[in-house]
């Protein structure tokens, strides 16, 4: 029996619910994410690509990849014995963009989770969240030794000062937890800013 299936389920105690969804272009880890970090068995629309995606889907840099999210990811994790935070991996393919605007009803804030190799990949949802006033971070997601400073990355996404922008490994569960760690921090300093300005 796997860590997973060992878990227990929602507390009947539970209260609040907050959401979080993980954006990001096609391959850069976001299915990855939410099974690594989740406190139950993620759900999962993960499909197989077929032929019919030749010329559709953009694989440059992810060709050995096989399956594809064609809805959406969902996960779970109990903070406490009331509030419960749930996790949305949003689909990466052009072809899915549609799905985002309804991912992002309700949503507390977001991570971009990028790709170093192809950052190009990542500049629709960072477009989208800031479309849609959604608070968010950029976790980079490292495939191999970084080849490029997280200073480097900024300034190529062209991301505001004031947008955290962090390192982990989408398959390890503690470096997972810390990009949401780096969010929840995040949503709390603007939520001070706006106290201050009220």
């Amino acid at each position: 029996m796997s860590e997973q299936d060992e878990r227990l389920p929602l507390a009947d105690t539970a209260t609040d619910g907050l959401k979080i969804v993980i954006v990001g272009g096609f391959g850069v880890g976001k299915t990855t994410m939410v099974r690594s970090v989740s406190e139950i068995r993620p759900l999962s629309t993960e499909e197989t690509m077929t032929q019919a995606g030749i010329g559709v889907d953009q694989t440059r840099g992810v060709q050995a990849k096989t399956t594809t999210t064609v809805a959406f990811d969902f996960g779970r994790i109990s903070l406490d014995e009331q509030m419960v935070l749930y996790l949305f991996g949003a689909p990466g393919q052009e072809r899915f963009w549609f799905l985002w605007d309804s991912l992002f009803a309700g949503t507390l804030g977001a991570v971009v989770l990028v790709d170093a190799r192809r950052l190009a990949d990542s500049w629709y949802a960072i477009d989208r969240l800031e479309h849609h006033g959604t608070p968010f971070i950029v976790a980079r997601n490292n495939f191999g030794p970084p080849k490029h400073s997280l200073d480097d990355v900024r300034a190529a996404l062209d991301l505001a000062d004031e947008v955290p922008l962090v390192d982990c490994d989408a398959r390890d569960r503690d470096s997972s937890k810390q990009v949401l760690i780096s969010l929840v921090d995040h949503l709390y300093t603007l939520s001070k800013v706006r106290e201050g300005a009220s």
